[in-house]
């Protein structure tokens, strides 16, 4: 589905309800791919009903433990969510916005009913992104979701690139990407509340603490030399990120192309912490927003 308004330009699609580009001003500013290509990184794709890890994939919710696939087999865990790869339809739709809609039918390890939807929207305000969900079932079942954009101002890499980050904590992790505690981001190389040069700084690090602006929105903003920016925001539905600098990804062309800004409604393993985990009561909803602001100079 194609969606204009403007200068900007958007395609979603069907699988995974996912935004596959955005285009503003006349310049790419999601690094998605093309459409003849199967998508990688979960570039663009929505993180439901958990986003990150779930160590071992297993977790126990209202006295039951529950398995689900592990779609990390090498390091054993199950990673975000189980609609990325899944139909969406299209349920309404106009020039500059669409929504889609998924039903998340109850499956091994997640025996609950999601109804789910994306809005899609291209405005003045650029490009924003409400996903809603809402419990179908019987009985309470535990929710979270996340987004997984890829922000590009034009850079061959980001490493020219300064960033803007609002985590006042960062989330240690082990070895298979679990977190194991929180620790301030002063005094430490993933410190990006003031902007700083990206340079060789490897990220793939989760924030907590996030500092708001007086609209209740987290902003991370990124500018290239030229001083062509974008600025991604997050409502207070989205208490946590993940920013990733791709150093990690199986495909070398797309290593430190572009920055992952990810938006999330709880922590990684929240399913089994509980860190930031939402309970959904039977018809009980829930909606978090985060959108896309491109510019020519970013300004605070």
């Amino acid at each position: 589905m194609e969606l204009a308004y403007g200068d900007q330009n958007a395609v979603v699609v069907e699988v995974g309800g996912a935004i596959r580009t955005y285009s503003a001003d006349g310049r790419q500013v999601l690094d998605g791919y093309a459409a003849d290509e199967m998508c990688s990184g979960a570039r663009g794709q929505s993180l439901i009903p958990w986003p990150n890890r779930l160590q071992d994939g297993r977790y126990r919710f209202a006295g039951e433990e529950r398995q689900v696939p592990l779609t990390e087999p090498e390091k054993q865990n199950a990673i975000h969510g189980l609609v990325r790869w899944a139909n969406w339809t299209v349920a309404e739709r106009d020039g500059d916005r669409v929504v889609m809609e998924h039903l998340l039918h109850p499956q091994e390890g997640y025996p609950f009913t999601l109804e789910l939807s994306i809005e899609y929207r291209l405005s003045d305000e650029g490009l924003s992104v409400q996903t809603t969900a809402t419990n179908q079932g019987t009985g309470a079942c535990p929710y979270a979701s996340g987004a997984h954009p890829y922000l590009t101002v034009g850079t061959p890499t980001i490493d020219a690139v300064t960033v803007r980050a609002p985590g006042s904590a960062l989330l240690t992790t082990d070895e298979r990407g679990i977190p194991t505690g929180t620790k301030p981001v002063e005094g430490t190389e993933y410190d990006f509340r003031s902007p700083r040069l990206l340079g060789d700084t490897q990220i793939d690090t989760g924030y907590a603490e996030l500092e708001r602006d007086s609209d209740g929105r987290a902003r991370i903003e990124l500018a290239a030399p030229n001083r062509v920016g974008a600025t991604l925001w997050m409502d207070g539905g989205y208490r946590y990120l993940m920013l990733f600098t791709g150093d990690a990804l199986p495909e070398a062309e797309r290593r430190r192309r572009s920055l992952g800004v990810e938006p999330m409604t709880c922590a990684p393993n929240a399913f089994r912490t509980g860190e930031g985990l939402l309970v959904l009561e039977p018809g009980e909803s829930f909606a978090a927003a985060w959108g896309i602001v491109s510019s020519s100079r970013i300004s605070r």
